[in-house]
Parts: structure tokens; C-alpha cells; sequence
């Protein structure tokens, strides 16, 4: 089996076994063809017969050029699920890269916005049918701490509007229901009773374009920079530091981390534990200015 064929079938796998969305098989695809590029560089005969040494190599060179540690581990990971995939079809005795480990990089903690600036943004006058929409949007992301491609997704019938919850599917297909808070809710009524006026007929999305068909990802992070300008913020908004702010203003309120992991919809609650170390440094500041040890003395 030729690197074409054998990248096709691992493809087929992911695409209607595992069901992954296309953003991901492109970067699993993206991964493995950088990978088999850098093999017929090095005269190496077929990605199905390179081993650990070559993947080393490659994660070395990748390094040095100054490519992150959480690349990396991306990379790796693409390959270890290429490999494994054919181990279990017989087409290979063992995973070359099972045992690779990318260099650590330092980990970054999420950007947050405070209750203040988030209040400073949400304020947008209810004077036209997109500042309504573009309100919603982004009361929804506070409220709910959806990622983009989930709320995007989103169609009518996913909303409770009585029960205050939505259903949404997110990574791995996986479904989950989450709590709509009372703004969000109030910011919903008032968008569903003005959606009609611009969506196409029989349209299932919660959220339209101007068009009236469903409004992409690239229109809802333009569509928030725009407001953040509007509004007189400085601090760049995209829709993953309102998930932050859910994630870290819950965490910071209840201190339940598995409940955060829960609505966050994290596979791993390691994924989650970012958001106590934003929590520590809350918590470091109040100490800081309220212990009489820890205070500094005014000069």
C-alpha cells in the first residue's frame, strides 16, 4: 500500500467512524502529508515503513525552527492515531511514534475579560435587526461558554426558551445540554421575534446573515471585533476569550471544577485545570491586598 492510499483509508476512518468534523481531518491530513513530505526528503521509501528515528528527527528540525510545543504535540498526535490505525488493520506490527513526546513549552493561561468590560460590551442599543442579532451572539457565549463552530451550528429547535437550556453538539459529536442564563434568555426572545424578517424560508438556523442563511464563523468574530471598536474597548474580543470568561468566572464563583468541565464539554478534565491556575491568581491578589503580612509597606 502506497502513502496515498494508506492516508486515504485512515481519512474514511475518521471522517464515518469517528465522525470528526472537516477542520480536524484537515489538520490530521495537513499533519500527516508534512510528515510524508519531509520522509521523501530524507530518501525514506514509504511513511508506512519509517520508524521512531525519523519521527524525532522531524520533531527536532520542526523545533529548531521555532514551531511551539503544543504543535508539536498536535503533530504527534496525527501521526500516533495514523500509525495506530493501521497496527489494528494489520498493515503495520507496530506505532513508531507511541513512545515520542514533543518538548514542553510554557503554558500560556487564557485571556479573560472582567464582569466590568464584559458589561461595557454587552450594552449594545436594540436599534436595528443586526444589533440585536450580534447581542445574542454574544450573551450566548457568555452564558452558555460555547465554542464558535458550536454556536454557529446552532438551530431553532436546539432552544428551550421555557426550560432556559440548549442542546449542542460539540467535539466528537458528542451532545450536551447547558443552562441558558436569564439576559441570554431575554436577548433570544427578542432576536427569535425578529429573525424572520431576514431568514430564508424554512431556514433551521438560530443565527442568519444578512443573506438569511446561517451566518459563518469568520461573519460572527468580524462582527465582534466590530462591536469591541463600537464599544471603546481595547482589549481584542474573539469568541474563545468569552468562553474563557464563563469558564474562569464559574470556576472563580463555585470552585466545582467538574462541573465546569462538564459545560466547558472537556473529554479530560486536564484540559480544564487551566482555569485553577486563573483562580490561584485571583485568589493570590486578594491575599495580597488584604493580608497585613503580605501588604507592602508605602514608601
Amino acid at each position: 500500500m502506497n502513502a496515498d492510499a494508506a492516508l486515504k483509508q485512515f481519512e474514511d476512518y475518521l471522517e464515518h467512524e469517528k465522525r470528526y468534523s472537516k477542520h480536524t481531518l484537515s489538520a490530521y491530513k495537513r499533519d500527516i502529508n508534512q510528515f510524508n513530505t519531509w520522509l521523501i526528503s530524507q530518501a525514506c521509501p514509504s511513511i508506512l515503513t519509517t520508524d521512531s528515528l525519523h519521527i524525532r528527527n522531524w520533531i527536532a528540525q520542526l523545533h529548531r525552527q521555532g514551531i511551539g510545543g503544543k504543535t508539536l504535540q498536535r503533530k504527534l498526535s496525527s501521526l500516533r492515531s495514523f500509525f495506530q490505525f493501521h497496527v489494528r488493520n494489520h498493515q503495520l506490527k507496530n506505532n513508531p511514534a507511541i513512545d515520542i513526546r514533543a518538548p514542553k513549552s510554557a503554558r500560556t493561561l487564557p485571556d479573560t475579560l472582567d464582569a466590568d468590560t464584559l458589561t461595557q460590551l454587552l450594552e449594545i442599543p436594540d436599534d436595528n435587526i443586526l444589533a440585536i442579532r450580534d447581542r445574542t451572539i454574544m450573551e450566548l457565549f457568555y452564558s452558555s461558554g460555547l465554542r464558535l463552530s458550536e454556536l454557529v451550528s446552532l438551530n431553532i429547535d436546539n432552544i428551550d426558551l421555557d426550560e432556559s437550556l440548549l442542546r449542542v453538539t460539540g467535539k466528537g459529536d458528542k451532545t450536551r445540554i447547558l443552562p441558558i442564563g436569564s439576559k441570554a434568555i431575554d436577548a433570544l426572545k427578542r432576536w427569535l421575534n425578529n429573525r424572520n424578517t431576514i431568514a430564508s424560508t424554512d431556514e433551521p438556523a438560530l443565527f442568519v446573515s444578512k443573506r438569511g442563511t446561517r451566518i459563518s464563523t469568520r461573519s460572527v468574530q468580524q462582527r465582534l471585533n466590530y462591536w469591541r471598536k463600537k464599544q471603546g474597548l481595547e482589549q481584542h474580543i474573539h469568541p474563545h476569550k468569552l468562553r474563557h470568561s464563563f469558564a474562569s468566572h464559574i470556576l472563580e464563583s463555585s470552585g466545582n471544577l467538574r462541573a465546569v468541565q462538564e459545560l466547558l464539554g472537556h473529554a479530560d478534565i486536564s484540559t480544564t485545570q487551566i482555569y485553577t491556575h486563573l483562580d490561584f491568581q485571583h485568589l493570590a491578589k486578594v491575599y495580597d491586598d488584604a493580608h497585613p503580612r503580605a501588604r507592602k509597606k508605602k514608601g
